[in-house]
């Protein structure tokens, strides 16, 4: 990786803590000349260019090369050359194949290179305005020096952390950065030294954008030294950890290939012992190895992960890196962003209070469907007597005093639930939206009351004011109960903002004040955000707004609430998540109160106590350690925070999935087990950190995702339940016929046809299973689970004692009668492959029994592959060119049958012995509870 140069102390450390002349001073910079040519030129020389570091991406022949760096690979490759040792160059090219195609998949699906860098470095702009030598001029971004004076205006994006010296009506778009669902509102003013990144009002970052205003700033850090920089300095340390399917693989592999070379090396030792000729039992070792290595084990791994990934993708999510599928099934805690994942990323009013009650409004985002309820007797009282004024009138000035427009109605068919298109300030938004769900008819507003002039909001005075017209056609009495005398000429002045300021410019009593500074408190406490409103009449022909107009007679309108509203489904999927035993954990750059809020409307297990960032600050990683598990809600929390939150909950042995949109949240997403980014509003940056992308930002998505997961790693060990009983009946009968100097009942060349022809395509079927019903009711698998569990090992045993038996039967019987040994191991390997059809159709349900309409039916999958087996063993058994190749001779058609009761035999053995252990199950259960 290259580094940016490493710089000194370019400015004071806290420079939100300092008026902005005094950094000024500090960095030796002029406040109206800026610097000059040779003070830039000297800085560029000390600080570098204002650019992130680069890591390096490892060249594609690495990344194939990684590709076989598995040790099953390893095991595919011994067998393929124990098939040279045996000259069997088809059989050695076959299991060739199978590495490359191995390997080929999981290049193309993990070939894309980790680009979060390079995304994160996109969000950097390319210009700046800056002053220099007193002259206004143009220059590259990366040219920018701390100590340079820069302008910022409407749309621009912030090249370098700035401290602001001048602020208009300045307000940025920080969402990236601190997980603010709204743009930030700026102004001039030090803050204290413990104030967290969303709270530096006088600050402005890298990479965030202007929605609105102007302002003039002094660079405080570039490049690596910017919070921007400083979250890639965090993606550059955080590792990426692997997935507990590779772990247990890998662990399995290395355990299967011991004992094998373990058998191997004793039976070989023990025929030596006995005297058997060594040619012979380095033939029947090499078989016993080539029976025990499950060649289609890593085939059936990659297809069951593709096959998740497909269906994945068909429900809006993308899978970057096919391992992530099976991790989502081991999923034990989703820790996400709030804004745009829990939530839907629109303001909306949820409550609004005037002098004559409160009303709740119904809806979610931008969504036109919703009404206003009465919350109290005074707001009933008002709609029984049909005097709604002052909520009429809050609504109009809402909708009036308003640089926010509502456009056509989204989604192609019109259909209910679709929010029109807004463009504007998304608070501005929602009250045009409460506007509608009040009036239902906009259409005419703005030619009922045009508007003469306006009165921005600005961050000193604290409020919008709007000054309009009356139409001759409109009674005012419908919208106001004003006490005001009007005359014919009348004019009004809408004014809209902070609700303290607002409260302190309307013609109110003390006592009247104190009552509505409650409720602002109430509303506030509530975790929504507070508008206040009022209005004032004027008369005569006035054109020009100004602040001292707005010096008496206003009047107070009313109070209303905003929430960025919780997504309806997130709400279902986390009562999912719940019943499958998921935590959720809400980790954001909000306020508490407005994430304690939404945490309890979601549906949080945990919302009594919301831990903060400054909290998260002060404790040691073993105190956080401590608490992480009891706490649901993280609010006001910096990339940092985030990251040690993960990290904290993965000590306690967590499979954790991070969710996030903003480049705020990459190092946390990578550090995570699966990195889940928004697709539609997310960043590049958080979208090249994560494995997985939702493509329609939908938190129920994941619930599907973890659905699927589950489900992937069912059939999995469905798959193994299902390879590995066949390897180890084959080895077994080798075994047992060194043992007992016994004829050899099938041959390496034909327990590879059978392992890299039937079994693979018949373990296949398996890939496709739908899943369980019970599968989001059950608790996420432990990490630290063992791949083949106790169950699975008793299966394993049973089923390959059962295999054995019926193979040595076969072929003793065949013997027995006279048959050749072609003919014995012809029928022998048939009543094998026979037996594997009808355990297919058990091992598909492993917690019930099999013996019912779907269960006996078999997905089209299932009809497929044993269609596709039943051919190939005819070939197999009756093809001349097989005949010569596999030493097969051809079997009577009684003997054909033979073997299909062989295999329905085994299948009820098998379900007879599910029926008994449901039953001793049942049974331990009842006893437990008694």
């Amino acid at each position: 990786m290259e580094d940016s140069p490493v710089s000194k102390e370019p400015s004071p450390s806290t420079p939100f803590t300092q008026t902005g002349a005094a950094v000024v001073n500090d960095l030796g910079s002029d406040s109206e000349q800026g610097l000059t040519t040779t003070q830039v030129r000297e800085r560029q020389q000390q600080y570098g260019a204002n650019e992130l570091a680069v890591r390096l991406v490892a060249p594609a022949w690495k990344r194939l090369l990684r590709q076989f760096n598995n040790l099953l690979i390893y095991v595919l490759l011994v067998a393929a050359v124990l098939a040279g040792v045996l000259t069997e160059w088809l059989d050695m090219a076959v299991i060739l194949a199978v590495v490359v195609a191995n390997a080929a998949i999981g290049f193309v699906q993990e070939g894309r290179a980790e680009h979060a860098l390079s995304a994160i470095q996109n969000m950097l702009t390319v210009h700046a305005i800056v002053i220099r030598d007193g002259k206004k001029q143009q220059v590259l971004a990366k040219e920018l020096v701390p100590g340079d004076l820069i302008v910022l205006e409407a749309g621009d994006k912030v090249p370098a952390d700035v401290r602001l010296l001048h602020a208009r009506n300045l307000h940025t778009q920080e969402a990236a950065l601190t997980g603010e669902s709204v743009p930030v509102a700026k102004n001039v003013h030090a803050v204290s030294a413990d104030a967290v990144l969303a709270e530096r009002s006088c600050m402005a970052y890298s990479g965030t954008l202007v929605t609105q205003g102007r302002a003039s700033a002094v660079v405080v850090a570039i490049g690596g030294d910017t919070e921007l920089g400083r979250i890639n300095k965090l993606l550059n340390r955080v590792t990426t950890l692997t997935t507990p399917l590779l772990e247990q693989m890998s662990q399995f592999a290395r355990y299967l290939t011991l004992v094998v070379l373990a058998i191997g090396l004793a039976v070989f030792a023990l025929g030596l012992m006995r005297g058997n000729d060594p040619a012979y039992l380095f033939m029947a070792v090499v078989s016993l190895i080539v029976a025990a290595i499950p060649e289609g084990l890593p085939t059936i791994l990659t297809v069951a992960l593709a096959i998740g990934v497909t269906r994945m993708a068909a429900r809006h999510s993308v899978i970057r890196r096919l391992p992530a599928v099976e991790t989502l099934g081991a999923v034990s805690t989703i820790c996400s962003d709030k804004t745009g994942t829990l939530t839907r990323n629109e303001m909306m009013v949820s409550e609004v209070y005037t002098q004559q009650g409160r009303w709740q409004v119904t809806g979610s985002g931008y969504s036109l469907e919703g009404k206003l309820l009465a919350l109290d007797q005074r707001a009933e009282q008002a709609e029984a007597a049909d005097k709604l004024q002052p909520l009429t009138g809050l609504a109009l000035a809402g909708a009036l005093c308003n640089d926010a427009h509502m456009g056509e109605l989204q989604g192609k068919d019109g259909s209910k639930g679709d929010g029109p298109e807004i463009t504007g300030d998304p608070m501005e938004a929602a009250l045009l939206v409460l506007a509608h769900k009040t009036m239902q008819n906009l259409s005419r507003l703005q030619e009922d009351f045009p508007r003469l002039d306006s009165i921005p909001f600005d961050s000193r005075h604290k409020y919008m004011a709007t000054l309009h017209a009356v139409a001759e056609q409109v009674d005012v009495s419908q919208w106001f109960a004003t006490q005001t005398t009007l005359t014919q000429s009348a004019q009004v002045i809408f004014i809209k903002g902070a609700p303290e300021r607002v409260l302190a410019m309307c013609t109110l009593s003390p006592t009247e004040k104190e009552q509505q500074q409650k409720q602002i408190e109430r509303i506030a406490a509530a975790g929504q955000r507070v508008l206040g409103f009022a209005v004032k009449w004027v008369d005569g022909d006035v054109r020009e707004l100004s602040d001292d107009m707005l010096a008496d007679n206003i009047e107070f309108l009313g109070f209303c609430g905003l929430i960025d509203p919780p997504r309806p489904e997130a709400q279902a999927a986390i009562a999912i998540c719940k019943e499958a035993g998921v935590h959720v954990k809400m980790i954001t750059g909000d306020h508490a109160a407005t994430a304690k809020a939404i945490g309890q409307d979601l549906g949080l297990e945990h919302t009594s106590r919301v831990l903060e960032g400054h909290d998260i600050e002060t404790m040691s990683d073993d105190d956080l350690r401590a608490q992480v598990l009891d706490v649901d809600i993280f609010a006001r929390t910096t990339p940092e925070h985030k990251l040690r939150l993960v990290t904290a909950l993965q000590a306690h042995g967590q499979v954790v999935a991070m969710t996030g949109d903003g480049v705020n949240d990459a190092p946390a997403l990578k550090r995570a087990d699966v990195g889940i980014a928004m697709g539609k509003g997310g960043t590049e940056a958080a979208r090249e950190a994560s494995e997985m992308v939702l493509i329609d930002d939908n938190f129920a998505t994941i619930v599907d995702a973890v659905k699927e997961g589950r489900n992937v790693y069912d059939n999995l060990k469905k798959a193994m339940g299902f390879l590995l009983p066949v390897n180890g009946g084959e080895s077994l009968a080798i075994v047992l016929a060194l043992l007992f100097a016994l004829t050899l009942p099938i041959l390496p060349l034909q327990i590879l046809w059978v392992n890299m022809v039937s079994s693979i395509a018949l373990a296949l079927a398996l890939a496709f299973e739908p899943a369980e019903r019970d599968i989001m009711r059950r608790p996420p698998r432990q990490k630290q689970e063992a791949l083949i569990s106790r169950f699975l090992l008793w299966r394993i045993v049973l089923v390959s004692v059962l295999f054995t038996i019926g193979i040595f039967a076969a072929f003793q019987w065949a013997l027995a009668n006279g048959y050749s040994e072609s003919y014995a191991r012809t029928f022998a390997v048939n009543t094998l492959v026979a037996m594997e059809v009808w355990y297919l159709f058990s091992v598909r349900y492993l917690r019930r029994g099999s013996l019912f309409k779907e269960g006996v039916k078999g997905t089209k999958a299932v009809l497929i592959a044993v269609s596709l087996v039943f051919v190939l063993q005819l070939a197999f058994t009756y093809s001349p060119v097989l005949q010569r190749l596999f030493q097969t001779e051809s079997l009577l058609l009684v003997h054909g049958l033979a073997t299909v009761l062989i295999g329905i035999a085994v299948f009820l053995i098998l379900e007879l012995e599910k029926a008994l252990r449901q039953r001793m199950s049942v049974y331990q259960k009842l006893k437990i509870t008694n």
